[in-house]
């Protein structure tokens, strides 16, 4: 559950130009750490706003495939005020072997991944998206990020499917954003086969990454990628749309599913 309210906090500053400074306020978002527990026993702290604790905890565990599905799980248990979330799995053994981890507001985490392993998406033939709805979904996705348009400290990240937007989610972590959506589409059973993630962060691998483990063929971005995203962007079948500003955008991978 989103409490955007609470995620706001107006503060005490001072403003500056080159003639003077005087006390002012400004919106700021808030940052807390949320506590995931597997099966009663710490699994890790994620900095975050504070927001869907329970798609963030599902979608984290989907990430690092420590789950495939929500079938897996016997019980969420969502304490909001005290910022955690325990997971219990029916096999409880799986977690035998998981480490504790700090993931700060940047999404980076303590597991590399093997890209060697990552195969190829099997992407539907006739799915293509026109280059005039990317750029007005990116427009879209913009005028909703209340919480950054209110405070300059959140990205957002949305789901879309079949041409709509379906779920957005902000948060002070570009990561984090996407874990949300893979928290929403695994605990509403969504076929991600022909979706699309649009966002305003950087796409690194690490993000190429959680998408291909969602199995979303397709990326919209604000922002650019890295040399090593574009790599296994093209390793794995995804399709990227990168820098879209105003009426322009780069296409990085996949140029063939971009239609005029």
């Amino acid at each position: 559950m989103s409490n955007f309210d609470q995620s706001i906090k107006t503060l005490k500053i001072l403003s500056a130009d080159v003639k003077s400074i005087i006390e002012s306020s400004a919106k700021v978002i808030q940052e807390v750490a949320l506590c995931l527990n597997l099966n009663g026993k710490p699994l890790t702290n994620i900095a975050c706003a504070g927001n869907y604790f329970d798609e963030l905890a599902i979608g984290f565990l989907k990430s690092e495939r420590i789950i495939a599905s929500l079938d897996e799980i016997e019980k969420i248990e969502v304490e909001a005020e005290k910022n955690s979330v325990n997971i219990i799995l029916k096999n409880k053994k799986k977690s035998s072997e998981i480490f504790v981890k700090n993931i700060a507001s940047s999404g980076a985490h303590g597991k590399s991944v093997n890209t060697d392993l990552l195969l190829p998406l099997k992407v539907p033939v006739d799915f293509n998206i026109k280059a005039q709805v990317a750029l007005e979904l990116m427009e879209e996705l913009l005028e909703k990020s209340l919480l950054h348009n209110e405070t300059h400290g959140t990205h957002c990240s949305a789901l879309v499917q079949q041409g709509k937007i379906v779920a957005l989610r902000e948060d002070i972590g570009r990561h984090n954003t996407i874990d949300m959506l893979g928290g929403y589409a695994i605990m509403q059973g969504k076929d991600l086969s022909e979706a699309i993630i649009i966002t305003t962060g950087r796409i690194s691998s690490e993000i190429v990454y959680k998408v291909w483990n969602l199995g979303i063929p397709a990326i919209i971005s604000h922002s650019a990628p890295t040399t090593k995203a574009i790599e296994l962007l093209n390793k794995v079948n995804i399709m990227l749309i990168g820098y879209v500003r105003g009426s322009r955008m780069n296409i990085y991978s996949q140029e063939r599913r971009v239609k005029i």
